[in-house]
């Protein structure tokens, strides 16, 4: 198709490639960009995609990232949108236009120049990032687990403390080898259990200076009364029994006051010494999403927008996932929860959307949120969940095997929106044949 008829189309902009995003982009191309019916484009500031709850994974060392990552070049190629590499940092509404920051390489050279892009239908998808609440030393001292990047700072931060314990002459003091996690949300506890496992597995890898038990200590800090308190009482007493039978220390109750390079003090005067901190407390939008360019926001700066998932000032302007407040059907006053399941249904109902305004017709679907439970993966000790039913919407406690094939479901389900079923299928077989013949955790 040549640049003239391409410019005579409706163009789609889609801000943000996470599990969102790059659905909708994926499954928009396969219709409508194949057809030449519409210009999709994607845009996000990294070249590959991870899947976001894999992220803990990453950082704990038992998932090699190369293996898992999909390049978003490659996907545009397969599925018919166009792919462009940078961060949104700015929104002309007048003109229908948003403005690209440059993007420079790991050497600090210009790369990409500041450009714009024009749209007729805008939909920002961006996620959250770890919200530090303003908690002296938390950004400097401590890592978020928000984008791969991260993840894969903090493993090489553990190894590297692992290989130095194990080299150096004087006996592991005491914060050396103490991984300490903020935040005792899903993440939070995920990540406790990997890391059990992982440092573990590293020790046996020739570290026999180590003694993990005695060395190697894991604490999970959490404000509220129990661990996971936005999942229900019995998932939790379930996740906390576990969690001591792995000898992972809890501190509930227990709000930080400030993070330093020695460690986190807590508000009640407690100090738990540490040079490997992981902050995985609360959620909010990129700060540059405040009222940009007078759109309406929140106080976590989410988007605030309507059952149709338009923002409220402007009927060209979408949001969905964790950066946007959608009304929550029948729970007064409360906002969509920011759940991976929540932009799955969301970006689900956007493809009816967009193709609606393509087609020229006023009225959209709207959104109500299907809550069908949440399910904990502990790594390779248990999960643990509960399932919504549909009809009475009792829940269902589970766990064990029956759960993990469950939450490895989650996944499969993403890869075959992205890829379809065979493919999916596919690399699913190969993945278990070659996992056969490698190390289970990531040695460097």
């Amino acid at each position: 198709m040549d640049n003239k008829n391409q410019n005579s189309l409706h163009h789609v902009v889609i801000v943000g490639g996470g599990a969102g995003g790059l659905e909708l982009a994926t499954k928009l191309g396969d219709s409508l960009g194949r057809k030449g019916k519409a210009m999709i484009t994607l845009i996000d500031k990294t070249k590959t995609h991870v899947w976001k709850p894999l992220l803990h994974e990453i950082a704990a060392g038992s998932m090699d990232p190369d293996k898992h990552e999909l390049n978003y070049l490659a996907q545009a190629h397969w599925h018919h949108f166009k792919f462009r590499l940078g961060s949104m940092d700015n929104l002309d509404r007048a003109k229908r236009e948003i403005s690209i920051s440059p993007y420079f390489d790991e050497d600090g050279e210009e790369v990409i120049p500041r450009r714009t892009v024009q749209y007729d239908t805008l939909i920002i998808a961006i996620g959250s990032t770890t919200n530090d609440f303003g908690v002296k030393g938390a950004s400097e001292y401590s890592i978020a687990l928000d984008t791969q990047d991260q993840a894969e700072k903090f493993h090489r931060r553990l190894h590297n403390a692992l290989v130095r314990a194990q080299t150096q002459q004087a006996p592991v003091h005491a914060g050396q080898l103490e991984v300490v996690i903020v935040g005792a949300g899903a993440t939070g506890v995920e990540l406790s259990a990997e890391l059990h496992n992982t440092t573990r597995e590293l020790a046996a890898y020739g570290l026999d200076k180590i003694d993990p038990d005695r060395d190697i200590q894991i604490s999970l800090i959490e404000a509220n009364s129990r661990v996971l308190p936005a999942l229900p009482p019995k998932l939790s007493n379930s996740v906390e029994l576990e969690l001591s039978k792995l000898r992972v220390h809890l501190y509930k109750g227990e709000r930080v006051t400030e993070v330093t390079d020695k460690g986190v003090h807590t508000h009640s005067g407690r100090f738990i010494p540490s040079v490997l901190v992981v902050w995985a407390a609360g959620i909010k939008a990129p700060d540059f999403l405040h009222e940009i360019d007078g759109l309406e926001t929140n106080r976590i700066n989410q988007l605030v927008v309507n059952r149709t998932l338009q923002t409220t000032l402007d009927e060209n302007i979408f949001a969905f996932g964790d950066c946007a407040a959608c009304p929550w059907v029948g729970q007064a006053g409360e906002s969509v929860p920011p759940r991976a399941q929540a932009a799955h249904q969301q970006a689900s109902m956007l493809i009816k959307s967009v193709k609606c305004r393509v087609a020229g017709k006023a009225e959209l679907p709207e959104f109500t949120y299907r809550d069908y439970g949440s399910l904990v993966n502990l790594g390779s000790y248990t999960t643990v969940g509960n399932l919504m039913g549909s009809l009475s919407g009792s829940s269902l406690f589970i766990e064990g095997l029956f759960a993990r094939l469950m939450y490895q479901s989650l996944y499969k389900m993403h890869l075959m929106a992205l890829h379809g079923f065979w493919s999916m299928a596919l690399q699913t077989l190969a993945r278990t044949i070659t996992r056969r013949s490698e190390s289970q955790v990531k040695l460097h």
